[in-house]
């Protein structure tokens, strides 16, 4: 017992002690005082994750297709203004692509930068819909470890880096990220449309490489700036490698079982049997979509809006 508390009061003062050279500009910004906003919202997620599951099982699957696409194409809208304002304000900012410190002044770009990043951060809890809707139309498979995983750390590390590098090099990964949430959401956005959609959608497994490209490009980015001792903290872009290296090794593996590895079992008139994973987290499978709709036109159980 005595371990523990003195690990909780050594956790404690390291945190007082980190808030000495946290960004004072953003301390006042929504959810940006405390941790435990960011915190309570990803411990609901997780009990939403063993809840609901539980709650739909007697229940028929909500079909959720108006809320789906006015949720896909807002993020599309969001997403593109994230990555509009952080590479125009970056450009204006004269910001390095290779080698970008803090600035931590209330210069005019400055400020654009670090608010668009806080709706970078805010964007990864609304992302927690995602799952919501997965599970509200009990596509229950689809809820896999690296859709759980993507979800739940990327809210509370961007809380972290919102709090002490919201800005320098931190404008990098979120622009690109932000601009594959564009084609994502778009992606999606375009299925929720209908069936009819699915013939204009054949460029699915494209968004897996360029996510995978993306991680690799954020290792790179980040050990550049080690190597050359940029002046962005060290501890940060170790984080970030690390990070980067278990998104290659899921997505990898996502990747295979998709696309490469023959399944093993079909189901009735030659259909591939679903994996079971999700490469992008959201509310739709390709061929689960197309499948849905036909039960739902069929049989007509499926609840409406």
């Amino acid at each position: 017992m005595e371990v523990v508390t003195h690990f909780v009061n050594d956790t404690v003062e390291f945190y007082k002690w980190g808030l000495t050279i946290a960004d004072k500009r953003v301390e006042s910004w929504p959810m940006m005082s405390s941790p435990v906003p960011t915190l309570a919202i990803s411990c609901l997620y997780l009990l939403f994750l063993w809840a609901g599951p539980r709650y739909m099982q007697d229940r028929q699957p909500y079909t959720l297709r108006k809320t789906l696409i006015v949720y896909n194409f807002s993020m599309v809208v969001l997403n593109f203004y994230i990555a509009k304002e952080l590479l125009l304000a970056s450009r204006a900012a004269g910001y390095s692509y290779l080698c970008q410190p803090v600035n931590y002044s209330n210069d005019e770009y400055e400020v654009r930068i670090a608010s668009a990043l806080w709706w970078y951060y805010i964007s990864k809890g609304v992302e927690f819909l995602d799952t919501v809707f997965f599970i509200l139309r009990k596509k229950f498979t689809q809820v896999s470890f690296l859709h759980v995983y993507h979800h739940c750390t990327m809210f509370i590390l961007w809380w972290i880096g919102m709090k002490w590098v919201p800005g320098g090099q931190s404008f990098f990964g979120a622009t690109i990220n932000s601009s594959i949430h564009v084609l994502m959401y778009g992606y999606y956005g375009l299925a929720a449309l209908g069936p009819q959609m699915q013939k204009y959608l054949w460029w699915k497994k494209y968004l897996t490489i360029i996510q995978m490209i993306q991680f690799h490009v954020t290792i790179g980015h980040a050990g550049h700036s080690l190597y050359t001792g940029c002046p962005f903290p060290a501890w940060m872009q170790w984080a970030l490698i690390g990070y980067a290296v278990t998104f290659i090794v899921l997505f990898a593996n996502f990747y295979y079982h998709a696309y490469r590895r023959k399944p093993s079992s079909t189901q009735k008139g030659g259909k591939p049997v679903a994996n079971g994973t999700s490469m992008v987290t959201n509310g739709h499978s390709k061929v689960e979509e197309v499948e849905d709709n036909g039960k739902r036109q069929r049989k007509g159980r499926a609840k409406r809006e």
